[in-house]
């Protein structure tokens, strides 16, 4: 039987609670992926475009620190990997994390929470961090999805 993690960052919460619901939706373990420094609420003021996310997500290099490492990831067969969507994407501690550990032959299925947009280019971003072998589901939005959807999709990826 395969071993599922889902890994998840969450600047506000909202996909901490997601990432919750589909961890057990799914069987799987659970990791957040915490920065080094947290952010403050002036970190995260996507209007101030020298607020510390702006400054990250305007910079393609960046790659913000994380707070703890997962221990034992050549465990894991299936890693669902959840944030928030910033400016389209997926914020760049997210970059972080993929590259960060070695994800050949495993299957990474995103998802993510927003006030508003879809998974935009995130999938586009994210796949050229990780080996050729890295086998990548469609990504899914989990705002206001119900458990029963939850449910269904998680069985659906089987």
């Amino acid at each position: 039987m395969s071993k599922k993690l889902v890994a998840y960052f969450s600047a506000s919460g909202v996909t901490k609670r997601a990432a919750e619901r589909l961890a057990k939706a799914a069987g799987a373990d659970l990791f957040e992926i915490r920065p080094a420094v947290p952010y403050t609420d002036a970190d995260l003021n996507w209007m101030d475009k020298k607020s510390r996310s702006s400054v990250e997500m305007n910079n393609p290099a960046s790659r913000p620190e994380i707070a703890e490492r997962l221990e034992h990831m050549e465990e894991y067969d299936t890693v669902f990997i959840g944030f928030p969507i910033w400016w389209y994407v997926a914020p760049t501690i997210i970059n972080t994390f993929l590259e960060s550990y070695d994800f050949s032959g495993k299957t990474i299925i995103p998802f993510a929470t927003s006030g508003g947009s879809g998974l935009g280019r995130t999938v586009e971003v994210l796949k050229p961090l990780c080996d050729q072998t890295t086998k990548w589901l469609p990504g899914k939005m989990l705002n206001r999805v119900s458990d029963k959807q939850l449910a269904e999709w998680v069985s659906g990826l089987e």
